[in-house]
């Protein structure tokens, strides 16, 4: 075990996978000799050579058109976008033919590869740099979706997304890039996609957010001091969602907050409130609260602040829902 943040618990799980397997390949721009914007992929050039680490040029569809003909002839490439804005030129080859190759194909051809990406505010970036429309790649029948909050997770779900015979979008958040550290092993260790992490039991309130709003629901929780029993899930991967975990627990407590970084209006948020709504509907004692951002473009750094979810934002909400 070491004490790693995020970023090195995710370039340890590439170097090790890599290691593990030949067919395992990196490529975007400047992976290789700068090791990726945020130092990501720092030493894996050095490690495996640049047939394995690619440094590709500034063409996002190509980096995504590319990584879909190696996972078609055999290779698991790990293809990294710059930042979450930049993804959108990568849509007609992830939508019109990476979700679509096993069902176009009746399975005789399954795209492999991962297209991870750093999203959400955080760190005062340009336009184009800080925003969290994970909705977009959710709404997409044969795209897997998921969301690390801690170094932990983010090591198990990049194994577990790189060994999947689908493709994956790996968002990583921005905010909680070098946030906090925490024991994270060397060697095989994964963690399940489509299974959400209870992180604490409770009685009164189910809580649900992922990525970087899980620390700010953990501080709005603690506030309580335990006058307030929460179960906090954190959902580890937006679609599938384990909606059994989600179910279970709002039909236990009664009352569920939703909190997500994304603008508030058709995000993934208001999906599981639709679900809640039409399967635990008899159980609810309170209408279901949802913590978003606004419906504005993000603010130049600035007046990000002011965007920013923060754990009094979700105390707000959670007494609401008590105090209904």
């Amino acid at each position: 075990m070491a004490l790693m943040n995020m970023v090195q618990a995710i370039n340890l799980a590439m170097r090790e996978e890599m290691d593990r397997d030949p067919t395992v390949v990196l490529l975007g721009e400047d992976v290789g000799v700068d090791g990726g914007v945020f130092r990501l992929s720092e030493g894996l050039l050095s490690r495996f050579g640049p047939e394995r680490v690619i440094d590709t040029p500034l063409a996002e569809s190509a980096i995504a058109g590319v990584s879909i003909g190696m996972a078609m002839n055999g290779l698991r490439p790990i293809a990294e976008i710059q930042f979450m804005g930049f993804s959108y030129l990568t849509l007609n080859q992830m939508i019109c033919h990476a979700a679509r190759m096993r069902n176009r194909t009746r399975g005789s051809l399954t795209v492999p590869m991962v297209l991870r990406m750093p999203y959400g505010v955080g760190v005062k970036a340009l336009e184009h740099h800080s925003e969290s429309t994970e909705a977009v790649y959710c709404h997409i029948p044969g795209l897997k979706v998921v969301v690390p909050s801690t170094p932990l997770e983010a090591k198990g779900l990049l194994t577990s997304s790189i060994r999947d015979p689908d493709p994956v979008i790996f968002l990583e958040p921005t905010r909680s890039y070098r946030m906090l550290k925490e024991e994270v092993p060397e060697g095989e260790y994964t963690v399940p996609l489509s299974k959400a992490r209870v992180v604490q039991s409770g009685e009164d309130v189910t809580v649900v957010g992922w990525g970087a709003m899980m620390p700010s629901i953990q501080k709005a929780v603690d506030s309580f001091g335990g006058k307030r029993s929460c179960e906090v899930i954190d959902l580890r991967t937006l679609n599938p969602i384990d909606w059994k975990t989600v179910l279970d627990s709002v039909r236990r407590t009664g009352r569920a907050v939703i909190v997500q970084e994304a603008p508030k209006s058709f995000g993934v948020g208001a999906e599981v409130a639709a679900r809640i709504a039409e399967s635990a509907l008899m159980s609810l004692e309170a209408p279901i609260e949802r913590v978003a951002a606004p419906d504005v473009t993000v603010p130049l750094p600035r007046g990000e602040e002011h965007y920013y979810i923060t754990p009094e934002m979700i105390t707000k909400a959670i007494e609401r829902t008590i105090g209904f």
